[in-house]
């Protein structure tokens, strides 16, 4: 009996901290509507004679599609998810009190599936972001979202693991992904996973549909910066080699001889002329080991060495040609 009252004491104490999280944040969670080009096939059914994608006056159809956001400024700055806002044509905010508003594309990010937008509200609540360095595996994790306009729609769980990482659309790796129990319902994209003092700990973005358990959100250092550069700059600069690459395994003679610090490299198979960089020391068939002191042994290596700080450097860069270790100049462009 003893133990029965203790384990109702803690349940209620669990509840308490998940259902105080939720009044405390959920006024800062938004649902988005918007308009999208029709993809490809979608929509024919009784309109088979029209072109794909067009209306009845040859204008290209719409689709609504929706996510959810949160607010992180009084003045009405809302983070969301790339991948909601991708391509709209039209884009609404839903706020908690029924009032639906206009919002602009402040910026995007599809290297790190985040995007920032402005609706012309103030005197909003507003959430703050947590540092996400300071994350342990176990601690309580709380996701919510206004999926398919259902307000406050919450799951709960720990964070399960940490320091993962997640192919974007664009083809790049995101870095420094949180991994959760607490599903994300459909429509869940670009909420808040928060702790439990309500503070963001990361930006839900994905789950793997043949599996339990698997749901991932951008960390909230990574998510604070980027909106961050969204919101000054309208864009987060990377730089840009103007080659194509690909992973290839070194024989352990050619790591030996040239004493490498690992077993694969970037193999160069084309580089584009013309390009806002200086690559004219670079040939088709040399592979990339190093980047600005660097060892690189993928192309997502090479992507993260590719950063601001060497937009418009001049930075040394060491291949292997004709089997020898060979150091070239080049000087990264701006990516667009």
């Amino acid at each position: 009996m003893e133990y029965a009252v203790r384990d109702a004491e803690l349940l209620d104490s669990y509840s308490r901290t998940i259902t105080g999280v939720v009044g405390q944040v959920a006024e800062a969670v938004v649902h988005i509507q918007v308009q999208k080009p029709a993809s490809e096939g979608q929509g024919r059914g009784r309109e088979q004679g029209r072109e794909r994608g067009q209306g009845r006056e040859g204008q290209q159809k719409l689709m609504p599609a929706s996510g959810s956001g949160f607010i992180i400024s009084t003045d009405g700055f809302v983070v969301t998810n790339n991948h909601v806002i991708e391509m709209a044509q039209d884009i609404k905010v839903s706020l908690a009190d029924g009032r639906t508003v206009n919002a602009e594309l402040k910026g995007a990010d599809p290297s790190t599936d985040i995007a920032v937008l402005k609706i012309d509200v103030t005197g909003l609540k507003a959430l703050s972001f947590a540092d996400s360095e300071a994350l342990q595996p176990g601690q309580i994790a709380i996701a919510i979202g206004n999926p398919l306009g259902l307000q406050h729609t919450v799951t709960a769980g720990v964070v399960s693991a940490l320091g993962r990482t997640l192919r974007a659309n664009n083809g790049r790796l995101i870095d420094d992904i949180i991994q959760t129990d607490a599903s994300l319902n459909p429509g869940n994209s670009g909420g808040p996973l928060v702790n439990s003092l309500g503070q963001v700990i990361g930006v839900n973005t994905a789950t793997i549909s043949n599996a339990q358990g698997l749901c991932f959100a951008v960390s909230s250092n990574l998510a604070a910066f980027v909106a961050g550069k969204l919101i000054i700059e309208g864009r987060v600069k990377r730089a840009y080699l103007g080659i194509a690459g690909q992973v290839v395994n070194l024989t352990g003679r050619m790591v030996a001889a040239n004493r490498l610090d690992k077993n694969t490299g970037v193999y160069v198979y084309e580089v584009v002329a013309d390009q806002p960089a200086y690559n004219n020391e670079i040939r088709t068939g040399d592979i990339i080991v190093s980047f600005n002191g660097r060892a690189v042994g993928t192309v997502d290596e090479l992507h993260q060495r590719l950063n601001a700080e060497v937009i418009g450097r001049a930075v040394e860069m060491e291949v292997l040609r004709n089997g020898h270790k060979t150091a070239l100049k080049v000087i990264p462009g701006e990516m667009k």
